[in-house]
């Protein structure tokens, strides 16, 4: 694990899994809402055997970044956020020069990253966006529903936790909910702040036509009203002008695509899906 500065000088860490030589390419992960970059260890340590450098900074208000407590991102706290993965995509532009870099965001993470597109276009080789929902779409149905945890849980009746909603994979589910470092949202102003990016997300202007993006979903992810955001995300790049655009599901998954039941296949798809960058 390392360390960076971001805009405001807060230290972001850094987990690292590397193969035991050179490798082939880099990832960076962008976690979602109350999680930790370690949460990926397993899924890190698959793409470390197919040669690639794993990295995953833990957000500011997250893991070991926390500055004032679970969620809290500070002043602009959002648009810092998303800062952070472009500062930190630099600098592994910078440790493995000529390697392709592809960046991974989940949920509110592939948030960050659509934003991150927006201002850094040319920063990475590839994009891959799981979990992920057209969220000003997503908004739209929340604001009608006073119970969030509720409405993501429905369609599984009788739920086991709060969390069933994320993952078929009890054992994950299990630990998530056990994990201190886990299961809580933004504050207020972090997330009036992430909501009022989702405008500029519905409209993505701007972006090389050349840049590859891969977005893979669960069929019964709540937040994809039955596949139809995530059909309406994948529509709005092609109309931005993307010409090499993957759209992956899965059949029965929910919300954690990279914890879930069956996660080999998923993994092995998207680990193919980023060699193709090293050959």
């Amino acid at each position: 694990m390392f360390t960076f500065a971001g805009a405001d000088g807060l230290r972001l860490h850094v987990h690292e899994w590397r193969p035991p030589g050179e490798p082939c390419g880099v990832v960076q992960l962008s976690h979602g809402m109350g999680e930790h970059g370690g949460l990926y260890s397993g899924f890190a340590r698959s793409l470390v055997r197919h040669g690639f450098a794993v990295y995953a900074n833990d957000h500011r208000g997250h893991g070991r970044s926390m500055k004032e407590g679970p969620g809290h991102l500070g002043e602009d706290g959002w648009n810092l956020l998303v800062d952070d993965l472009g500062r930190l995509g630099e600098r592994l532009r910078a440790r493995h020069p000529g390697l392709p870099l592809v960046l991974i965001g989940h949920s509110m993470g592939s948030y960050a990253v659509q934003q991150l597109l927006l201002e850094r276009a040319g920063l990475p080789t590839g994009v891959v966006l799981t979990g992920t929902t057209a969220l000003d779409g997503l908004l739209d149905r929340l604001e009608r529903e006073p119970d969030r945890i509720g409405f993501y849980n429905a369609a599984f009746q009788p739920v086991r936790t709060r969390y069933d909603w994320v993952s078929r994979d009890e054992a994950f589910i299990d630990a998530f909910v056990a994990d201190p470092l886990c299961a809580f949202p933004l504050d207020a102003d972090g997330l009036r702040d992430m909501y009022a990016a989702a405008l500029r997300l519905a409209e993505p202007v701007s972006l090389p036509s050349r840049l590859a993006l891969y977005v893979m979903v669960g069929e019964c992810d709540p937040l994809n009203a039955g596949l139809t955001l995530s059909d309406l995300l994948v529509r709005r790049y092609r109309r931005a002008g993307l010409t090499d655009v993957t759209y992956r599901t899965y059949p029965g998954a929910r919300h954690h695509l990279l914890n879930e039941i069956g996660s080999d296949e998923i993994t092995a798809d998207l680990a193919a899906w980023i060699s193709r960058f090293t050959g």
